[in-house]
């Protein structure tokens, strides 16, 4: 499932130790856009917090799962992240503008018997 928004608040990271061993979350508040804008708490768990490194004002489109469990005769619902994409940024890095001057010279990982010593 899948769903888009605009980051217009970012919680402080919890951190703790399970069962497990030690984890950490952040939630972050997506509001959708539309007529009627809705407000939706995701979870990010682990690494992934570095790895998608959202911020206030960002549009992202966000890969969601949902999840309702019951505790103490009362339920309750996550909505985890599990994949984000940001809007309006492009994935792979910028190249220079002058790609030949950056490749490298590829006759000088041969031997002097003309041998390949690429390491790959």
């Amino acid at each position: 499932m899948e769903i888009s928004g605009k980051i217009v608040q970012v919680l402080a990271e919890q951190k703790g130790n399970g069962r497990n061993g030690t984890w950490r979350k952040r939630d972050y508040i997506l509001e959708t856009g539309g007529n009627y804008p809705k407000k939706v708490a995701l979870t990010v768990w682990g690494d992934k917090i570095d790895q998608f490194n959202m911020n206030v004002g960002d549009d992202v489109t966000a890969g969601i799962e949902i999840e309702s469990r019951e505790y103490n005769g009362r339920w309750y619902t996550d909505v985890k992240a599990w994949k984000v994409d940001k809007q309006g940024t492009t994935a792979a890095p910028a190249q220079p503008s002058n790609t030949a001057a950056a490749m490298p010279d590829v006759t000088s990982f041969s031997s002097e018997d003309g041998e390949d010593v690429l390491p790959f």
